[in-house]
């Protein structure tokens, strides 16, 4: 698969299968094309070449009716929640149950109320505005919202990013806590090695095409969690441990200094 925006490419030769089940990471620096790959995943995008198959299905060749039906089997965790600022919690969550469902005002209230209760939210912030929650719990909003519809497939992008260690690890504790009472196939796109190798079965991490040439693969490390600080790259093990020197050299030699 790839994806091109007018000149430049942002993903290229990309060949994943994620198995029904399976918690993917998605790892890589910034601009390497990670949001881009979960936006094509649900059909937001369309590939410029290839195609995204879901249960053997093309999604860029479902119907006008059909994709919107296609993506109620997802949920989708963005970034910084991307709650609706004029409506409560409660409608928050309850939104894609109003869309998409022909469910009674006493079976969503039910819904709303259970998935906050698995994010570890009472009932007190029902009533409340985005405003008036902190960071974190914008962030268990945002999945519960997500899960209000039961998905077969969830899509985490950076769930923990703004998040200090102990709200990010309790934002990995919840990810591990909604597969096991919702079991469902997901792909969660992280800066965070903790959360990675916490949550996944398997990591990706894919590196910034204009630091590629054409031969080399986009795709710089597939395997499980366990193997990736001997993956023997060293690429891999400069982004796993947070080391910067190579990096500054590239970009002094790039800057001519």
């Amino acid at each position: 698969m790839h994806i091109d925006f007018e000149q430049h490419q942002v993903l290229r030769d990309i060949n994943l299968e994620v198995a029904r089940g399976e918690t993917l990471a998605v790892i890589g620096e910034s601009g390497c094309g990670k949001t881009v790959l979960l936006k094509t995943i649900i059909g937001l995008l369309r590939p410029t070449r290839g195609a995204v198959l879901f249960d053997g299905r093309n999604l860029a060749q479902l119907t006008e009716r059909e994709l919107p039906r296609q993506r109620t089997r997802f949920g989708f965790v963005f970034q910084q929640a991307a709650l609706f600022d004029s409506l409560t919690v409660a409608q928050n969550v309850a939104f894609p149950l109003r869309e998409h469902t022909r469910k009674n005002a006493e079976e969503i209230r039910r819904i709303v109320v259970e998935r906050l209760a698995e994010v570890g939210l009472p009932d007190s912030v029902l009533s409340k505005k985005p405003a008036e929650l902190s960071g974190g719990m914008r962030k268990r909003v945002g999945l519960a919202r997500a899960m209000a519809m039961n998905p077969e497939i969830i899509l985490y992008d950076e769930p923990t990013t703004g998040l200090d260690p102990i709200m990010s690890d309790v934002i990995n504790e919840l990810i591990l806590s909604t597969r096991r009472h919702h079991p469902a196939t997901a792909v969660v796109v992280t800066h965070d090695m903790r959360t990675a190798q916490k949550v996944a079965d398997r990591i990706v991490m894919l590196y910034p095409l204009s630091r590629l040439r054409e031969d080399q693969s986009q795709v710089i490390y597939d395997g499980p969690p366990k193997a990736i600080d001997s993956a023997g790259d060293p690429r891999v093990t400069q982004f796993v441990r947070g080391e910067a020197r190579e990096r500054l050299m590239e970009m002094r030699a790039h800057n001519g200094s």
